[in-house]
């Protein structure tokens, strides 16, 4: 990437700013093609010149016309090949093709045909092109040597002739004075028009850039935009706009009317609205969805200020997903909350420990059965709370827990069964039955965190499931839903979980139980997440035509010893 003038450190001339690049991109460029069809049309002109004398029988001058023909085919060769690179430094090559053919051939004209025609004024054209494409000893030097052409003629007609030529030499001086005026103003122009471009191309790179930067912003901002002008025609929209009115906006042609779809004629009133009031409008909306249920959108509004080109504003329309903000939300309200609850359970720990060693010491000392009871209950909700800060010190290690190693591995089937086996007798759970269809998978998990995993799951379909045999069941396969990854699943044939409860199933502290902590399913996610797997759920029958329970599944991430095989 060029370095942008501006930022060099050497300081910046007009003709540096047309040196970096080719002159059909800059004004002076134009300007030079102006100058080549010029010379061309005085070459074609002289020609005919030529021509019209001999047509009303004036005395031909062979060496007159060689002349223009040479000219006319040299004007066209320059303007048909030459490529000029703007300033004109010095008396080169591309003088000599250009300015100096021009002054050879209108000497050579004005010697031959003596007093018959008088060449003067098409020296202004060699001089023009020197002052606006050359530098100023170009342009001086080029005006000199016409004064000094001037000059000798009149020099050279005083030898030819004994008359006075003074007027002669007169009218030689003050054309040349003239050219040189002339010389003066036109470079000056030609100067002040490199400073403009350069001005204007500077402010053309910066508004380039900042139109990317500006474009890259919206492109990914995560809240949707939309450009809405008086008559409700929507003239940009970025893709979050696309996702959240979820309409097929993406596909619709702009500019399109606003209220083109049934779902967004509350967005078109708000619009409307706001150039009524002249002032933001903010409201929350609910937007209608091409598939599933409406989505509650933040919809703020924004005028821009009238330009002189445009006299009306336009509406800025930003739209916010309400689902995102309060997931959010949650999230750093659950993060502050994670932190403050271990810190609790952490200091809860020794005087509960007191409390239960304490009580166990009193009920050895009883002998009143009602007195006995008393301590018993003390007991027993000091163990519940004990349970309370174990779960909550379990998420926090959950989160801290360092990365497995490749080696810390462990097959699946083996593992689950060990597990749940234990379970059951700890329990004295009826009805569980087990089913292992992933033979030698490996999957990369921690044992202890695999039987807080299942403990929990099975808890928590103990809590809802029947007596029946089968009323629980645990399994593990090799593919699920299309997919190769080794999976658990624990099925339980309870009551259908009401949608409010599903959407919170995985949130901690969430529980439709009053004597539950809600940490339990929470410590699985976060469990799962720690090792790759991922955890969900749904209601499903295990076999077609079956009764449909609830069902936990974990989805493994395999070993590197499979993946490789």
């Amino acid at each position: 990437m060029s370095t942008p003038l501006w930022s060099r450190g050497e300081p910046v001339t007009d003709w540096d700013v047309l040196d970096q690049g080719p002159a059909e991109s800059s004004a002076l460029g134009r300007l030079w093609r102006g100058f080549m069809g010029a010379r061309c049309f005085v070459a074609l002109v002289l020609v005919l010149l030529q021509g019209v004398a001999f047509a009303i029988g004036q005395t031909m001058q062979t060496a007159a016309i060689a002349v223009s023909a040479l000219y006319l085919a040299a004007t066209w060769l320059g303007m048909r090949y030459s490529r000029f690179q703007p300033p004109i430094r010095g008396f080169a090559a591309s003088w000599l093709m250009t300015v100096g053919i021009d002054l050879a051939a209108f000497a050579a004209l004005q010697v031959l045909q003596g007093g018959n025609v008088n060449y003067t004024p098409l020296f202004a054209l060699p001089v023009l092109m020197s002052a606006v494409l050359g530098t100023m000893i170009v342009s001086l030097g080029t005006t000199a040597t016409v004064t000094l052409l001037l000059l000798a003629d009149a020099g050279w007609h005083w030898l030819q002739q004994s008359a006075d030529s003074s007027p002669r030499f007169v009218q030689a001086a003050l054309t040349g004075t003239g050219f040189f005026v002339v010389a003066l103003l036109a470079h000056e122009m030609a100067r002040r028009l490199a400073r403009e471009e350069a001005v204007a191309q500077r402010n053309r790179s910066s508004a380039q850039m900042q139109a990317q930067v500006n474009d890259l912003v919206i492109e990914t901002l995560s809240e949707g935009v939309l450009v809405i002008d008086a008559e409700g025609l929507v003239h940009a929209a970025n893709p979050a706009a696309d996702a959240i009115l979820g309409q097929g906006l993406a596909k619709l042609t702009l500019p399109f009317p606003l209220h083109a779809q049934p779902a967004w004629h509350a967005l078109a009133a708000l619009a409307r609205q706001t150039f009524a009031r002249r002032a933001p409008q903010t409201e929350e909306i609910p937007v209608a969805q091409a598939r599933g249920a409406a989505r509650e959108v933040r919809v703020r509004t924004r005028l821009t200020p009238a330009s002189e080109k445009r006299a009306d504003s336009l509406c800025v329309m930003f739209l916010q997903d309400l689902r995102e903000l309060e997931a959010r939300i949650r999230t750093e309200k659950l993060a502050a909350m994670g932190r403050m609850s271990a810190a609790v359970a952490h200091e809860i720990r020794n005087p509960l420990a007191a409390i239960t060693q304490a009580s166990a010491l009193l009920n050895e000392d009883l002998t009143d059965p009602a007195h006995r009871k008393l301590t018993s209950m003390v007991q027993h909700n000091a163990q519940r709370l004990a349970r309370i800060v174990d779960d909550v010190l379990d998420v926090s290690r959950a989160r801290q827990q360092r990365v497995l190693s490749l080696g810390e591995q462990l097959v699946l089937d083996p593992a689950v069964q060990v597990l749940a086996e234990e379970w059951v007798r700890q329990t004295q759970r009826k009805g569980v039955l087990m089913s292992f269809d992933a033979p030698a998978s490996e999957v990369r998990f921690d044992a202890e965190h695999l039987r807080r995993l299942i403990v929990n799951l099975l808890d928590n379909a103990s809590r809802y499931a029947g007596t029946r045999e089968g009323s629980i069941q645990v399994l593990t396969a090799l593919q699920r839903s299309g997919t190769s990854r080794p999976s658990l699943m624990v099925w339980s044939d309870g009551a259908p979980l009401e949608p409010a409860v599903q959407r919170h199933l995985f949130e901690p502290f969430f529980s439709s139980e009053s004597r539950s902590s809600g940490l339990g399913l929470f410590l699985c996610r976060e469990l799962c997440r720690r090792h790759g797997a991922t955890i969900g759920y749904e209601r499903r029958a295990l076999v077609p035509g079956g009764p449909e329970g609830n069902e936990f599944f974990v989805s493994f991430a395999p070993s590197e010893n499979r993946l490789t095989q």
